[in-house]
């Protein structure tokens, strides 16, 4: 691969990449498709599946259609009006109401972390080991997820040596690059020590028992209590919550990885944050995107007031 091809494909993410190769092979080889394609063709595919496919996932493949023909040096069909005006009539016939994960409440969260610490006491106590790191892993990882409101993939890509903790007052965390972050610029957060459920303390006890000194902080555990090199994959964040909640006796199947990032932008709102402040706390750019994740009905937790800083 050369230079020119190494950061071509370093600025598109491999997320992006994999579905956009899956969208032209769907065009191509599942519908019959013909590439380069016509703006008639197109809509054509748009019709065929409409009422199929949910209207974000047909948006993805005209993204992807347009990504194939502006890199290869074709006009790009999908902009032509007929194919803006058949997925406006789309939408307008098959609405549907984005699902959305559930926000972990307080009080799950609570619930959760109090299993397992009693979770980690019990294994220590019975000596074994991968239980034990499980426990104190799924601990840090839910703690910080919620309080600092990272996505999975930001969880993911936490390095020990971009971490910096002050035992008693914070934790300041980089994160080189993350999905609202599309120049990879890397952003550093901040989140303070808390008297209770607090992420530092949590974040501190996994590293301490894990013994890690650099690389990856959330890592794959096997069998034996060995804790590997590698990081976890954003995919796994998702089980690892779920096995979590279940075990706690809490129904887990609505939940996702969002599920800590709603929890908190939920909190916050309910605990008198204005928008703009956790706009800019959890790093979202726009009102539309941080509306999405803040839930509105009544909620009885705790308030700043009680949730005191160390």
């Amino acid at each position: 691969m050369s230079d020119l091809d190494r950061y071509l494909n370093a600025a598109t993410r491999d997320n992006t990449r994999r579905s956009y190769r899956a969208a032209i092979e769907h065009f191509e080889v599942s519908w019959g498709g013909f590439l380069p394609a016509t703006s008639d063709s197109v809509a054509r595919y748009l019709v065929a599946h409409a009422g199929v496919l949910a209207v974000n996932t047909l948006k993805l493949r005209l993204s992807a259609l347009a990504q194939w023909h502006t890199s290869q040096g074709f006009p790009d069909p999908t902009k032509a009006p007929v194919v803006r005006k058949v997925l406006k009539g789309i939408r307008a016939v098959h609405p549907a109401r984005e699902k959305q994960a559930e926000p972990l409440q307080l009080q799950q969260l609570e619930q959760v972390v109090a299993f397992l610490e009693q979770e980690a006491q019990q294994a220590n106590e019975s000596q074994d080991t991968a239980r034990l790191l499980r426990a104190t892993r799924e601990r840090a990882l839910i703690l910080l997820g919620f309080w600092r409101g990272f996505r999975s993939d930001e969880l993911c890509r936490l390095q020990v040596e971009h971490v910096q903790v002050t035992p008693g007052a914070g934790i300041s965390l980089y994160v080189p690059r993350s999905k609202s972050d599309r120049d990879n610029l890397g952003k550093t957060y901040h989140t303070p020590a808390l008297l209770r459920l607090c992420p530092v303390q949590a974040y501190g006890d996994w590293l301490s028992k894990a013994a890690l000194v650099r690389g990856p902080v959330f890592r794959g555990i096997d069998r034996w209590g060995n804790v590997g090199e590698e990081g976890l994959h954003p995919n796994s964040v998702i089980p690892l919550l779920r096995q979590a909640l279940e075990r706690a006796g809490i129904a887990a199947e609505h939940y996702t990885s969002h599920s800590l990032r709603r929890g908190f932008a939920t909190w916050a709102h309910r605990n008198g944050w204005d928008m703009k402040s956790l706009m800019s706390y959890v790093g979202w750019n726009d009102m539309k995107s941080a509306m999405r994740y803040v839930e509105a009905t009544p909620f009885l937790g705790m308030t700043l007031a009680n949730q005191p800083l160390i």
